[in-house]
């Protein structure tokens, strides 16, 4: 789901190899598809669908310079695997490392 409202400001697909997704090396390594999203105030979160061993299959239903909403859905990966997100350094983080953080309703944290 979408992290916050905004405009997409670039796609970049990237392949790469299945690793486990759960892996450090898989964020490096893996088949990817990194999204960058502008907030309405000039803020860039960034996003990244990761593949694994298993779902090696991502699907991305948005496109650079699509205006989107926080919570919207705007792809998969099979099999679940692995979402990172990369909010800017002066955030509030409230998810925390071994956290079950679920899609469209947990608050990871607060842009300044």
């Amino acid at each position: 789901r979408i992290p916050v409202s905004g405009r997409i400001s670039e796609i970049a697909y990237h392949h790469g190899k299945f690793f486990a997704a759960n892996r450090d090396k898989a964020s490096e390594h893996n088949e990817r598809n990194r999204i960058t999203l502008e907030t309405h105030d000039g803020q860039q979160i960034v996003f990244v669908q990761i593949a694994g061993v298993i779902a090696r299959r991502i699907a991305c239903w948005i496109k650079e310079g699509d205006e989107v909403q926080a919570g919207q859905r705007f792809g998969l990966i099979r099999f679940g695997s692995r979402l990172d997100v990369y909010l800017p350094a002066s955030s509030r983080i409230l998810a925390q490392r071994g956290h079950k953080v679920k899609g469209g309703q947990t608050i990871l944290g607060y842009l300044s």
